[in-house]
């Protein structure tokens, strides 16, 4: 693939201490780590409620569709927001913006230690959901300034931030629940990290050297590619690739739990070495695919592997579910990553990665909020998950076909 690199000017580049130039090397370095801390924060808030589903449900009566809202509103919220990061990109510009939403995050976190009720609850999760939306949307754009050369390696960075967030949360907040004797302490608990990622992120301000690029132009919908055919493919794959990461999240601990019959601590640790594996995919499948390969035979073998777990966890989640766990470790973490280097791969400049990521968050986030709420409400209808999460396999299937359609060399105008 031959791609254009944007260039952008040094000059603003920060000293670490007075007449003393920070070296390129540990310039980006210390860039890429504020990255990696920024994406961390994206998914504690969602990951920590599965491991707690059964406390949450005892404590506030509610059903299996009812707690999936917990998942589904700060997915949706994500969606919804989206064109909000944009919005933040070009007001403030993309190292403001990007603090924004972890301040956005942290606070809708900590306010979770008063949620003793369904509505505080489903009102914080939604803000987070906001606060993730302008973060996680301007993100890419940074790749696209500061990595340009390198956007899968750093993009399976930064995502490999993403997935062990997750992973630390999934782990740790049952143990913490423990600890401080409340679950809605536990959840309120990873605003400390928020406010470490928030830290990092001001600190590396020089290194990230933002001080003069901003988000789309435009206004925040009307300046989406609403016309390009490959935002819109990037978009559907988004969708599915969402709605297949936020029903592992929500439900393959209860899965364990329910089908497998494995105790609630181990389907948690089960849980957590899937996201754990994950984000070893995300690191190594893009090094292993290399930056300028064509990317659809990595997404249709990641599919079809996620594709393959969904499928076991169905069928035969009790004497194989460690191998269903690999596979959705494997497929899922590689497939996540290539997702989200699509925008970027396809893009000309930072301002059009940031439409095409917009665009896939807005209407992907919006329509993949969904699926844990049906897998909620199946799971109340069967009984149990094997009719959802064969529908899950089923659809990561189908998807096979449109990721043979797709286009993934060259600059394509959005």
């Amino acid at each position: 693939m031959s791609e254009i690199t944007l260039v952008v000017p040094m000059t603003h580049m920060k000293d670490v201490s007075p007449g003393r130039a920070v070296p390129a090397r540990a310039s980006l370095g210390l860039a890429a780590v504020a990255l990696f801390a920024a994406a961390a924060n994206l998914r504690p808030a969602i990951a920590a409620v599965s491991p707690l589903v059964d406390r949450i449900r005892e404590d506030l009566h509610m059903s299996a569709t009812e707690v999936s809202l917990l998942t589904t509103i700060p997915t949706l919220a994500m969606g919804v927001c989206a064109p909000l990061g944009a919005y933040a990109g070009r007001r403030y510009g993309l190292h403001r913006g990007v603090l924004l939403g972890l301040a956005v995050i942290a606070v809708a976190t900590a306010a979770r230690v008063f949620g003793g009720s369904t509505w505080s609850q489903l009102s914080s999760a939604a803000i987070v959901g906001a606060g993730i939306a302008v973060a996680q949307t301007l993100l890419p754009a940074v790749v696209k300034t500061r990595f340009a050369a390198r956007a899968g390696l750093v993009t399976g960075i930064y995502t490999a931030g993403l997935g062990l967030g997750g992973a630390v949360a999934a782990g740790a907040s049952a143990p913490l629940a423990d600890l401080v004797e409340s679950w809605p302490g536990a959840l309120a608990s990873w605003a400390v990290l928020a406010v470490a990622g928030l830290a990092l992120w001001s600190a590396a301000k020089g290194s990230l050297n933002l001080d003069d690029v901003t988000g789309p132009a435009g206004p925040a919908t009307r300046g989406l590619p609403w016309r390009s055919g490959v935002a819109w493919q990037i978009t559907g794959l988004s969708a599915v690739n969402s709605a297949l990461y936020y029903c592992e999240l929500a439900w393959v601990a209860p899965l364990l739990h329910d089908d497998a019959g494995r105790s609630t601590a181990t389907a948690g640790i089960m849980l957590t070495v899937l996201i754990s594996v994950q984000v070893i995919a995300m690191l190594a499948v893009p090094a292993l695919l290399g930056e300028n390969r064509d990317k659809r035979v990595g997404l249709a073998l990641t599919m079809a592997l996620t594709a393959a777990g969904f499928l076991g966890l169905a069928y035969a989640p009790d004497t194989t579910a460690w191998l269903w766990i690999a596979a959705l470790g494997v497929g899922h973490g590689g497939l996540f990553t290539l997702v989200l280097t699509l925008p970027v791969v396809v893009s000309r400049d930072p301002a059009e990665a940031g439409r095409i990521s917009a665009m896939a968050f807005f209407v992907g986030y919006a329509c993949a909020a969904l699926a844990p709420l049906l897998v909620g409400v199946l799971r109340d209808g069967q009984g149990d998950f094997q009719l959802a999460f064969g529908l899950l396999g089923g659809i990561g299937l189908l998807t096979l076909l449109p990721i043979a359609r797709l286009r993934t060399t060259g600059n394509s105008p959005a």
